[in-house]
């Protein structure tokens, strides 16, 4: 029997994982300990929207990347979990691109059903994880914000890393940007358009941070916006204020040059360069290493660490995402089986074979929808496992694909669209004011429209 569980955030996967072990208890089941250490005063992860940056009140950084009038940028149906569909929370369908107050509000319902509030312990940052190879256990030491103390270090079985990687920018440097005279960013600051009105802002990214941030610019009086893209551009059917250029170079004031030398005038810059992995209360024996990825290196099934830890310390989700919460749950559960006892990990050979496999398999997709397949298949792998403990069929893929073929139809209108649950068999309504000319985004709003 495991004693001690540690679960370090309290965001969608932390929060899927103590749902599981709260299932199992009220099945009668005996659960470890369980002990979640989540910095910020709620829960939520990313959708715990705080006007703050770089810094909170404690000094400790900021996590969440999330935007005032933030709508969702894949279909519901593609997210909801399938034992608690949108439309059982709310009582009706809803529209397939909510804004961000209505999916917290449905994240809540789903958390405060189980009742796992008391497992966390709120304005706690976890600060350093050592695996002790004699004891086949771990150190943790967690410093309790709001009083300023490091508290006395504690010893836990296992550890769950549910901190989420969208919280550290990659925010690459540009010849003459130390001498620009305007304002620059990451995405992970980015918290009003309205702020932009009128400016001409350059975008240096394209993928799904710098379509939607050039949208909501546009829709909130951004006079033009220019997205420079490294790869390749985005190539949607964007309105006439949005323009794709080439890789930025140099800034020589505000005039921006591009590699095929063009130039413009810019009064902003916004970097939507992605994030990096970052989890520096681990030690380095334990810390995932790696590029936003839909198959991270290192992790046997994607979740348990194979370099260390004794394949203790799991990764709770780790991926870039096609799927996000029914993955997240799959996830959980899976993690909560090998925590109890319910699945066993192969010989470390075999772990390493797996996860290799994995990442060769990766390495030739190159489309979008590839990638869709790709995480698909992870996905029930993953519920493979489960058995007839998770009678669900994830597979959304559809749905995904009408989605993308939607946005290369008309970036502007792609969430004014209908997609159908797999859960409940029912296809959305259509909203009553497209995305773009929608400007209240509260709760209310939405579920009454």
């Amino acid at each position: 029997m495991v004693g001690k569980v540690c679960i370090i955030g309290a965001g969608p996967c932390g929060l899927e994982v103590l749902r599981h072990f709260a299932n199992q208890k009220r099945e009668g089941k005996v659960i470890p300990e369980l002990k979640c250490f989540e910095k910020a005063r709620n829960w939520g992860g990313q959708w715990n929207y705080t006007w703050r940056t770089g810094t909170d009140e404690f000094g400790e950084v900021v996590s969440s990347s999330q935007y005032r009038n933030l709508w969702t940028n894949a279909p519901a149906e593609c997210r909801e979990f399938p034992d608690y569909t949108m439309e059982q929370h709310f009582g009706k369908p809803i529209p397939s691109f909510p804004p961000r107050p209505v999916v917290i509000d449905y994240l809540e319902g789903r958390w405060n059903q189980a009742d796992v509030r008391s497992y966390i312990q709120f304005c706690h940052a976890v600060k350093d994880v050592c695996y002790n190879p004699k004891t086949d256990d771990f150190t943790v030491l967690v410093k309790d914000l709001e009083n300023d103390v490091i508290l006395d270090a504690e010893r836990f079985d296992y550890v769950v890393v549910s901190s989420g990687h969208y919280s550290t920018p990659n925010a690459p440097s540009f010849a003459g940007i130390e001498g620009f005279p305007g304002h620059v960013s990451h995405s992970h600051d980015f918290r009003d358009a309205k702020s932009y009105s009128g400016q001409n802002v350059l975008i240096i990214g394209a993928s799904y941070s710098a379509e939607d941030i050039a949208l909501q610019l546009v829709k909130y009086g951004a006079k033009s916006v220019i997205c420079s893209w490294r790869t390749h551009p985005m190539e949607y059917k964007f309105p006439s204020q949005v323009e794709e250029r080439p890789l930025l170079l140099r800034l020589e004031g505000k005039t921006a040059h591009f590699k095929d030398g063009t130039s413009g005038v810019v009064d902003a810059i916004i970097m939507c360069t992605g994030y990096k992995h970052n989890y520096p209360f681990l030690r380095e024996n334990l810390r995932l290493k790696s590029a936003n990825s839909f198959y991270p290196p290192d992790l046997y099934k994607g979740i348990v660490w194979a370099k260390g830890g004794n394949g203790k310390l799991l990764y709770v989700s780790s991926q870039n995402n096609a799927y996000s919460f029914s993955m997240f749950d799959a996830q959980a559960m899976w993690s909560v089986k090998l925590i109890q006892g319910e699945i066993r990990l192969p010989s470390c050979e075999a772990q390493e074979e797996e996860w290799t496999g994995w990442v060769a398999k990766l390495k030739i997709v190159t489309s979008v929808p590839g990638m869709v397949d790709f995480q698909t298949e992870y996905v029930k792998y993953i519920v493979d496992d489960l058995g007839s403990d998770y009678p669900y069929d994830l597979d959304v893929s559809e749905a995904f694909k009408a989605w993308i073929q939607s946005k290369k139809d008309n970036i502007l209108t792609y969430r004014d669209q209908s997609h159908l649950s797999t859960a409940t068999g029912l296809k959305s309504p259509k909203p009553k004011l497209g995305f773009m000319e929608a400007f209240d985004d509260s709760l209310e709003s939405f579920i009454n429209q």
